[in-house]
């Protein structure tokens, strides 16, 4: 999901000790050549002392606005961006394969964290393809041996089709996958429009490689949404709550299903759970029930694993799905409102890798 990592890092500025950083008064009984040099360093205190202070009030002054929520959502920025970096997440006991472009034997790292850090390094850039897509750190000590911090970036032919060599308890790496700006874009087709969601592996990667998974079997049969409850009265256009309104229901969301028939569901581990916005793409519980938010949802942090957001351009598409013809019914003594003809969905890989 994955939100990498492309943090806003607060810079923290020690304090100065006057008290220590301040040269005492020269002695009387001292010769002038010591109070001369006792006055040189003085001096040379307070000009640095003086540019702290000038520095300081300059970052201060340039430090970008804090209240990062408000800006305007751009579905190429990864949740991590806007969740205090959480988002470097990889998968344990995998190894992804992949054109070297560093070499781990003489690329090393002590968490894999800042493995990922490095590949996104490489990554950063609005005019094409990331030059790293794939990271594989050896974090297991007793396993890796001499191998231990070992980093390996590669780059995949194939970003919607990772290239994984091997996985399973025995495999001592950890591997995770890095999208850029218009790459790791799939389409949910229906018959109102295909919905494109950026998928967020820095953040949700067991879940991102299940919907990777699902693009490999060229159908999605018993996919469908079958819940749909519009913005109601509660959220204005954009998505914001509109105060003194309940927020629900409507819950402003439509809800299927993301279970091809005939594949056994694993249950998804909980992954990065961040505010959810309008075009948040999340699963309810550990799946495959999931959802597509049409508001943005505060009160729901930490709730829901995130593994993707919608397109801005498509969520009107969601929005025209929420409007179908519907019929009331009670989930859990909740009232809720599920589509009278349930929508059928398929999981669609783009012809390009790339969006723009």
């Amino acid at each position: 999901m994955v939100q990498f990592w492309h943090c806003w890092n607060r810079v923290v500025f020690p304090g100065i000790d006057e008290e220590n950083n301040t040269p005492s008064s020269p002695a009387k009984n001292l010769r002038r050549n010591d109070a001369s040099r006792s006055f040189s360093v003085f001096l040379l205190s307070l000009g640095l002392i003086s540019c702290v202070v000038v520095y300081t009030f300059l970052s201060i002054i340039l430090r970008p606005d804090g209240n990062y929520w408000d800006a305007d959502f751009d579905p190429s920025i990864s949740i991590e961006e806007t969740e205090n970096g959480q988002c470097c997440q990889g998968i344990e006991n995998l190894e992804l394969w992949g054109a070297a472009v560093k070499w781990g034997s003489e690329f090393k790292f002590n968490s894999s964290k800042e493995c990922c850090a490095a590949c996104k390094a490489m990554c950063t850039g609005n005019d094409g393809p990331c030059l790293c897509d794939t990271w594989v750190f050896c974090g297991n000590k007793k396993a890796c041996g001499s191998r231990f911090g070992e980093c390996w970036l590669k780059k995949q032919k194939d970003t919607l089709s990772p290239d994984r060599q091997e996985a399973g308890r025995t495999v001592m790496w950890t591997s995770g996958l890095v999208f850029g700006k218009g790459e790791g874009i799939v389409g949910l087709e229906t018959e109102h429009g295909t919905l494109h969601i950026k998928l967020y592996p820095d953040c949700a990667p067991h879940s991102v490689y299940y919907v990777l998974e699902l693009l490999t079997l060229h159908h999605c049969a018993g996919c469908q949404f079958h819940r749909a409850e519009s913005r109601g009265l509660s959220w204005d256009i954009e998505g914001n709550h509109i105060k003194n309104t309940p927020f629900g229901p409507p819950f402003a969301l439509v809800q299927g299903t993301l279970e091809a028939q005939g594949t056994a569901f694993k249950p998804m581990p909980t992954e990065v759970c961040p505010s959810i916005r309008r075009g948040s793409v999340a699963w309810v519980g550990s799946g495959p029930e999931f959802f597509i938010s049409l508001a943005n949802h505060p009160e729901w942090k930490n709730k829901y694993t995130v593994f993707g957001s919608v397109l801005p351009e498509d969520l009107k598409i969601a929005e025209k799905i929420a409007g179908l013809p519907t019929k009331s019914d009670v989930w859990n003594n909740i009232n809720v409102t599920v589509l009278k003809t349930p929508v059928p969905l398929s999981l669609r890989r783009l012809k390009s890798n790339s969006w723009s």
